[in-house]
């Protein structure tokens, strides 16, 4: 899963990354909003943390732009400023959740993947299709109820794609999913193959069935007939 965070506090926004990150999320920082909004226009997220108090501007314009581009990545508002009427102006904006700073990292963690389960998977923390089925809290996968060894991006990339079943994610998609914005700035995505590779090797050998399509050119996808 990745996650935006949109703060300016240095010592915070790396205090969240680096708590994120031991907990299998990749996180990319924007400092400003102009940063911010580039990353946006650009890059996807499963979630964005935002910050109302820029140097260069305030969240608000940034929930403004989101809407713009139509973009649908889960907002959580981090903000020491909280009133009635920011809450509500952030949440008529579009933002999903509202956590006043300070804040347990512990418990961003969990709106976070609350609102990654809401937007992605009905608000469940058990995801099953047919006979798959996978624990997002744990990070664990059963196959025909049998508990089957994937590494974390495995386990992630198995996550993206069922989440996104029916829709062709392109190898650049998948390979900013894994490991962060940087990775427009490779020259090849061998890796992402190689992920592909062994996320349907160990879901055969477990008896699942082959739901991983390669479409030719474009990248692969989840099939679900």
């Amino acid at each position: 899963m990745k996650i935006l965070v949109i703060e300016d506090e240095q010592q915070l926004a790396n205090s969240i990354q680096t708590y994120l990150t031991g907990n299998a999320f990749v996180c990319e920082l924007a400092a400003t909003a102009k940063t911010a909004i580039d990353k946006i226009s650009y890059y996807e997220y499963d979630c964005i943390l935002l910050d109302l108090m820029l140097p260069d501007g305030n969240g608000f314009e940034i929930l403004k732009e989101l809407k713009r581009q139509n973009k649908t990545e889960g907002v959580i508002i981090i903000s020491a400023k909280e009133t009635l009427e920011t809450r509500i102006e952030g949440f008529n904006l579009g933002a999903d959740d509202y956590l006043t700073k300070p804040f347990h990292l512990s418990e961003l963690l969990v709106r976070i993947q609350a609102l990654i389960r809401r937007k992605n998977f009905k608000g469940s923390n058990i995801i099953t299709f047919n006979e798959i089925e996978i624990n997002i809290l744990s990070k664990t996968v059963s196959i025909n109820n049998t508990p089957k060894d994937f590494t974390k991006k495995e386990i992630d990339l198995l996550l993206y794609l069922v989440g996104n079943k029916n829709k062709v994610l392109s190898k650049s998609a998948i390979a900013e999913h894994l490991s962060g914005d940087m990775a427009d700035m490779l020259d090849n995505y061998d890796f992402v193959y190689a992920h592909i590779k062994n996320l349907k090797r160990k879901l055969n050998e477990a008896g699942s069935g082959d739901y991983i399509k390669t479409v030719y050119g474009l990248g692969y996808k989840w099939q679900h007939d």
